[in-house]
């Protein structure tokens, strides 16, 4: 239960707590085909939240609750401590609502995501990865932002330790200090510096995707460019045409 008085909110400031969602998905081997699997299901897979590269996020998430298509038995699967996932075996795609409950001191509503299964590869490699069975991997970053959060739930958000990483940001989104009066805290919400195995999400690839942001509108400028010069030249001959063959009427 939360302490006395921990209804009071810290104004003017928004923290925000990085997350990971998503789903994998593995064609099942005929030749390790358990006996009691239904003969049309052709898959097995996780669907899961978790933190960027595998951080603790159980401070701030409570439990996380996962409806699948009401074809399944117990369609709706809570998860009340991590890992918060859900394995299954199917046929077919379909999309899965997530449900987010955090602690009872954050005194925050649940919120709801929504994520696609995928079980089939698409691409100009799909063949190739549909015979070598490789895992279908989708997957989301998302943030989700506390705004003005009460004391203790604050308290628990920028806490020392080693359970986590946070931050918290003030009006106008600058950076300030995790901890109040000028304390330190362990828990920052940045993620990591270079990408892994597991976790593609990282300062690395924000500036490859800069990078490639950068080139692509530079090439649209230079289209833009050519464009604008070929409209000039056309008007040019237009107001050639006007003066040697009379004006031009426009038909109603």
């Amino acid at each position: 239960m939360p302490a006395p008085g921990s209804n009071k909110r810290v104004k003017g400031i928004s923290i925000h707590r990085p997350f990971v969602y998503g789903s994998v998905a593995r064609p099942i081997d005929p030749a390790k085909r358990p006996a009691n699997l239904p003969a049309e299901h052709t898959h097995q897979w996780t669907v899961w939240v978790k933190g960027v590269d595998d951080d603790d996020i159980s401070y701030w998430l409570r439990k996380v609750q996962f409806k699948l298509h009401e074809t399944y038995a117990n369609p709706l699967r809570l998860c009340d401590a991590p890992p918060f996932e859900v394995t299954e075996t199917g046929w077919g795609e379909f999309e899965i609502q997530i449900k987010l409950h955090f602690v009872p001191e954050s005194g925050e509503k649940p919120q709801t995501l929504w994520h696609p299964l995928k079980l089939h590869p698409y691409g100009p490699d799909a063949e190739i990865e549909r015979e070598e069975r490789r895992p279908i991997i989708s997957q989301n970053y998302e943030e989700v932002v506390f705004n003005e959060p009460v004391d203790a739930f604050y308290d628990i958000l920028t806490g020392g330790g080693d359970k986590g990483k946070g931050g918290a940001s003030g009006k106008g989104g600058s950076k300030q200090s995790a901890g109040r009066k000028g304390e330190a805290s362990g828990r920052t919400a940045e993620v990591p510096r270079n990408k892994s195995a597991g976790n593609p999400y990282s300062e690395a690839t924000e500036g490859e995707e800069l990078d490639r942001m950068k080139i692509a509108i530079k090439k649209v400028e230079e289209m833009v460019k050519v464009e604008r010069e070929k409209l000039t030249g056309r008007e040019k001959v237009l107001e050639e045409l006007r003066k040697t063959e009379g004006t031009i009427i426009k038909k109603k």
